[in-house]
Formats: structure tokens, C-alpha cells, sequence
């Protein structure tokens, strides 16, 4: 089995916590947009329907912060610590796509 499948059907946390921030990536970039639709929408029907995808968009994203901080996956009330941890998951993508 190659490397690559067995980091997939591991039960390692990193993959999680990968999967976890993309997510909150997506989730995220989902609000930019339905925030910009919104201002650039006419009909109230419509500013109607995307205001309440917003909503959830924006309770979706707390949602994932929320995983990801009980977690340990993101600290964003210490800045020091979620630098010294993405240069911890940025070297051991590295060690792993030298496999």
C-alpha cells in the first residue's frame, strides 16, 4: 500500500485537522460570497433567501472553529502557539510528500 493510502486510511489527527481547516477555509470564502451577493442583490425574495444562507454560513464556520479549538487544531487566542503549530504541520507536509 502506498504512503499516501495509508496517511488516508490512518487514524491520523493531522488528517483531521486538515480536513477541518479546509473546511473552515470554504466556509469562510461561502460568506465572502453570499456577503457580497446580498449587496449587490435587488429583488427582496432573493436578499431574503441569501440572508438566511449567510446566517447559516456564518453558524456553519462557528460550528468548525469550534472542532477545530476543542481540538487543539486552532489556537486563535495564542497567536505564538498556532505559529510554532503550523510550522510543526508545514514540516512534518514536507517529511511526508518525501516519502
Amino acid at each position: 500500500m502506498s504512503s499516501f493510502t495509508e496517511n488516508m486510511n490512518s487514524t491520523n489527527p493531522m488528517t483531521d485537522q486538515v480536513i477541518a481547516a479546509d473546511l473552515l477555509i470554504a466556509a469562510k470564502s461561502g460568506i465572502k460570497n453570499y456577503a457580497a451577493a446580498l449587496t449587490e442583490s435587488t429583488s427582496p425574495e432573493v436578499r431574503n433567501v441569501l440572508c438566511d444562507q449567510l446566517s447559516k454560513a456564518v453558524n456553519l464556520h462557528e460550528q468548525i472553529f469550534n472542532y477545530m479549538k476543542d481540538n487543539g487544531y486552532y489556537n486563535a487566542y495564542d497567536p505564538d502557539q498556532q505559529i510554532q503549530m503550523d510550522i510543526q504541520n508545514a514540516d512534518k507536509a514536507l517529511s511526508s510528500s518525501k516519502k
